[in-house]
């Protein structure tokens, strides 16, 4: 059985719809953050499997790396973000912090 571009997708699509049900159904805002995670997984999938069978180069892979950089920078804001309002309101629930006042 050889591994195709099929594959690949299909283990990202799965990764994508976690993620989104992560996004929808979590009310703890670290537990977003894993969602949001997952969906920059799944797209690194996408762009390595089209750079493979595309016949793309390196550029998905470069791509790949400029996403992971990404994420490396968004979960460290946000996890800042996150301690800041637990430190506020001694809660991380996103659906009972309502205002963001000083």
């Amino acid at each position: 059985m050889e591994v195709t571009l099929t594959h690949f997708l299909i283990v990202s699509t799965i990764l994508f719809c976690l993620g989104i049900y992560g996004i929808v159904t979590r009310k703890n805002a670290v537990m977003v953050l894993m969602g949001i995670e997952l969906i920059l997984n799944a797209s690194n999938i996408n762009f390595v499997a089209f750079s493979r069978f595309g016949n793309f180069g390196l550029q998905g892979q470069l791509i790949a790396l400029f996403v992971i950089v990404l994420a490396a920078a968004e979960a460290a804001v946000a996890l800042a973000i996150v301690l800041n309002v637990y430190k506020t309101f001694v809660n991380v629930n996103v659906d009972e912090i309502d205002s963001l006042r000083d």
